[in-house]
């Protein structure tokens, strides 16, 4: 599974410097802004229930498939906006509630944390490797009734939300890291609502401009924040371009239910011809000896487009490498006897351990770099040189205010330094300035009975499911670990927009191989289960705070916000059971249409740090490329900012590229490249590609649930 969000792109471009940006570090920062419109109301969680359901029914639907599941956070506050356009005379008759901003930051919120729940409560990986791949040596199936996958979504749930509450205010107020898809959606609602302009002077064409105002990686976090501050105040309020807004809005519109209804009636045809999901690209041969098919999916396009051209690139280098080297010649060579598509005994399975390997290495040298990383932040002393040193103890013996730079750049941020640790000359209470109203935030015994009841929830949910298959300490220790895994996933997200909780999980699950006697027949699927809370706690905080970000920048309450989130989880787990029992139930699973790669990669993990052994020459050809990819992650968290970042391959998405057959990464590079053309060939606005994208990635997951009514009564497939 690859990070829920998108940002993989190249930078939006250079720094620019901001007129009222050139405040001396000591200054205090501005006060926070009287928000127009209420953070929380009915009618924007029902409207947010309604498009996480929606997209709820896309990732269930997707991430059986291939593993991809995305929080769709900008797609989500479109269509939110497009539904208060649409029934506006119901939702406000008297025109005394207009729609706002902080409203809009409600409907994603609710939608996004209702849309991760395919993937946070485990149904697109680990659920499917207990109930299909576990073997009766290995404590297996494990085919959980209603009740028990319901409790057991519940229990997975909440304790992520409520321990990404704690966190928001070091790395959101006081480090203010980019969380740039945070920063994006929060861009896209401003233009929605008509608080800011395009470069053309238009309200709502697109954001392209504003994100180049701040945020591309290279832009300072001072340019970031305060959206409504800077960007509205500095644009005016849109008087006069109602017309423009107006037309602008109607070919959005027409955009997104074109590329809608396209996508939806190429998913209705593939049902009636299934073969028009693998069309052969090398001939018929290549398709059915070495599956290099191409599925030409108008949705797995538009996640290429979400994903970037660098991020499907190196998918593509991973389908390359895996299906058009390493498969062959493991078939050649005798590693893997069995038919290519055998997971077993075919290069099918065999590259998984390839792919597994890169994922790890990938995982370990990013998230010590981010440990790195924190460890210079919270003790500075670890990295301060001895002047800054004299400088921090002048600072705190005076206990006033001790600028370190005496001459700072106009683009730096006052909370923190060039080399992103927070600044030292500004103190905590000066850095808190800028920060929501006590009100507006949750109460620190909310944080604490919450936390307590959700982490005691979860123990006691994975008890009564499991019994005593799962020790209850295995439990206890797989939900801490998931709190101190979560605190690196969300750095990582604030830092790179990509969550790696597939390295988490898989660090989670070699972890627990050593907690965890070999012996125990059922080690398998205890490591099953400690990786899966892992995973969740981690997946829910990264997701938790991308909202945070967005909410903050636009001035919405985080109060609304964690309610939103409790209630959008609560909904996204009771759904997304219903919908997995669904699928399960109607079609094959694994089969041709859900292969649940991802839950192959689960259980030979499982199977690989608890002893099980390895097919023939995987383990030196995994340990190679452990070995290169430990180097390019290395180099790559060295060199972000560089031109050449980009044409460093990333080790996640070249697994993914490897464990995935070759038809998805081809539509996905398709839509890569595609994004790339529309952007710097064509020169349009983002904002069109993003309901393009979004269009097909709906229309398909929509249209899925009319296919799934056809094959639960038996309509027959043509030939």
């Amino acid at each position: 599974m690859i990070g829920t969000g998108p940002g993989t792109g190249p930078g939006t471009g250079p720094p620019r410097a901001d007129p009222d940006v050139s405040t001396p570090l000591l200054t205090a920062a501005p006060k926070r802004k009287q928000i127009e419109g209420a953070s929380f109301t009915v009618r924007g969680v029902a409207v947010g229930l309604a498009v996480g359901l929606v997209i709820c029914f896309s990732n269930m639907y997707f991430g059986l498939q291939t593993g991809w599941v995305s929080t769709m956070s900008m797609p989500a506050s479109l269509m939110g906006f497009g539904l208060f356009r649409l029934l506006r005379a119901r939702l406000d008759p008297k025109g005394l509630l207009p729609f706002s901003p902080v409203e809009n930051v409600l409907v994603q919120t609710v939608a996004g944390s209702m849309a991760i729940m395919p993937l946070g409560c485990g149904f697109v990986g680990v659920l499917p490797a207990m109930n299909y791949l576990l073997t009766p040596e290995e404590r297996g199936p494990v085919v959980l009734g209603w009740g028990k996958l319901l409790l057991w979504s519940l229990g997975l749930c909440y304790f992520g939300v409520v321990f990404a509450v704690p966190l928001r205010r070091q790395v959101i107020i006081r480090e203010r890291l980019k969380f740039p898809t945070g920063f994006s959606t929060a861009v896209l609602i401003s233009v929605l609502h008509g608080k800011a302009k395009d470069g053309e002077g238009n309200t709502s064409g697109g954001f392209a401009s504003l994100a180049a105002d701040g945020g591309g990686d290279g832009v300072s976090n001072r340019n970031r924040d305060r959206i409504g501050d800077r960007i509205g105040d500095r644009n005016g309020d849109g008087n006069g371009d109602g017309e423009k807004r107006a037309e602008s809005w109607k070919r959005n519109v027409r955009l997104l239910l074109v590329c809608f209804f396209v996508s939806g009636l190429f998913t209705f045809a593939t049902y009636f011809l299934p073969v028009l999901r693998n069309i052969p690209i090398f001939g018929s041969a290549a398709a059915s000896a070495w599956l290099w098919t191409l599925n030409p999916s108008l949705a797995y396009v538009g996640q290429g487009i979400i994903m970037g051209p660098a991020t499907t690139l190196h998918m593509l280098l991973g389908a390359i490498v895996g299906w058009g080297v390493l498969s062959p010649l493991a078939k050649n060579k005798g590693w893997a006897p069995a038919p290519v598509g055998d997971w077993e005994n075919g290069s099918k399975g065999w590259i998984v351990w390839v792919s597994l390997a890169i994922m790890l290495a990938d995982a370990i040298v990013s998230l010590g770099y981010l440990a790195f990383r924190s460890a210079k932040q919270y003790l500075p002393g670890f990295q301060l040189k001895s002047d800054r040193a004299k400088a921090l103890l002048s600072h705190i013996t005076h206990a006033g205010y001790a600028p370190i730079n005496s001459s700072p750049d106009a683009n730096d941020d006052p909370g923190t330094d060039s080399d992103g640790t927070p600044s030292l000359g500004r103190t905590g209470k000066e850095q808190d300035e800028e920060d929501a109203p006590v009100d507006q935030q949750v109460s620190n015994r909310t944080v604490v009975v919450g936390l307590a009841l959700s982490i005691g929830f979860c123990i006691a949910c994975t008890h009564i499911v499991f019994g005593d298959l799962v020790p209850l300490y295995a439990t206890v220790t797989a939900v801490f670990m998931a709190l101190l895994l979560g605190i690196m996933g969300v750095r990582a997200q604030g830092e790179t927009d990509l969550n790696p909780v597939s390295g988490i999980s898989k660090l989670a699950q070699l972890f627990f191989a050593f907690i965890i006697p070999q012996s125990n027949k059922s080690s398998v699927l205890i490591n099953l289960v400690a990786g899966a809370v892992s995973e969740a706690g981690a997946l829910q905080a990264g997701d938790m705070m991308q909202d945070l970000k967005t909410g903050h920048l636009l001035g919405a309450a985080p109060k609304a916000q964690f309610w939103g989130q409790v209630i959008g989880a609560t909904a996204g787990a009771v759904v997304s059971t219903f919908i997995y029992r669904m699928y399960t139930t109607v079609y094959e699973v694994p089969g041709d249409l859900f292969q649940v790669p991802t839950g192959y990669v689960w259980i030979f993990t499982a199977r690989l740090v608890t002893g099980k052994g390895l097919p023939p020459m995987a383990k030196e050809w995994a340990l190679g490329a452990a070995v290169l990819f430990a180097v390019t992650t290395a180099v790559r968290t060295q060199t972000p900012s560089t031109r050449w970042h980009a044409l460093i391959p990333g080790g996640i998405a070249v697994a993914v590229g490897m464990y995935n057959v070759p038809s998805f990464t081809l539509a996905r590079t398709i839509g890569g490249l595609f994004g790339w053309w529309w952007r710097s060939t064509m020169g349009w606005k983002d904002t069109p590609l993003i309901v393009l994208a979004s269009g097909s990635i709906l229309g398909e997951g929509f249209l899925s649930i009319v296919c799934l009514i056809m094959e639960s009564v038996g309509v027959p497939h043509l030939k």
